[in-house]
């Protein structure tokens, strides 16, 4: 799990015009929160947050954070991040406190790995769910959910129970929800072939 620092500064004036001037001076307003702390406004350089979130982690990266005295060595990952949809400026960060003895819940990436009997053979690798929903101890936040896919063939369906995770981390689900399937042409033409029989039929 990667972790890394991050210096914040007091942040004075709260709303919309706080937030405007803050900006001008090429700074990113921010909050910290979590469980058992009033929530804490802070400001960050857009160029230390960028440093900070630039590890294999991303968003799930473990920050601490340092220059404030309320929000002093609290580890914190990014919970949301506001940017502009033109320029892609950041435009506000929200920090979630995180105990470090207890389970949190974070979003990871699904990584398919290696190449499917099925691509191989003209068919086509889907990603159904890009990002799945992971409860675990902090430091044990993967970077991604890798999936082996090299045996998969067209019209291989893979389920969220069908993964195989990590010691100590989980995937709540309810519904045994399709991950990454194979698609092609086999498959379209036995749909195919089926439709035309019920027609006949």
């Amino acid at each position: 799990m990667a972790n890394t620092e991050l210096v914040v500064s007091a942040r004075e004036r709260i709303g919309k015009g706080g937030a405007r001037s803050l900006r001008r001076q090429e700074l990113i307003p921010a909050v910290v929160y979590g469980k058992g702390m009033e929530p804490c406004s802070v400001t960050v350089e857009p160029k230390a947050l960028q440093q900070a979130m630039a590890t294999e982690s991303g968003w799930n990266t473990l920050i601490t954070l340092r220059g404030v005295s309320e929000v002093e060595g609290k580890v914190v990952i990014i919970k949301d991040l506001q940017v502009d949809p033109i320029r892609r400026d950041m435009m506000h960060a929200d920090f979630q406190a995180i105990e470090m003895g207890k389970k949190t819940h974070v979003m990871v990436p699904v990584h398919p790995v290696g190449k499917s009997k099925g691509e191989k053979e003209g068919g086509n690798l889907q990603v159904i769910r890009h990002e799945l929903e992971v409860v675990c101890l902090p430091s044990a936040i993967p970077a991604a959910i890798e999936v082996d896919v090299a045996e998969m063939k067209i019209g291989d369906v893979l389920h969220v129970e069908d993964l195989v995770l990590p010691e100590g981390i989980q995937v709540p689900h309810d519904v045994n929800f399709t991950v990454i399937t194979v698609t092609g042409r086999k498959v379209e033409e036995e749909e195919g072939a089926a439709e035309e029989a019920g027609e006949e039929a």
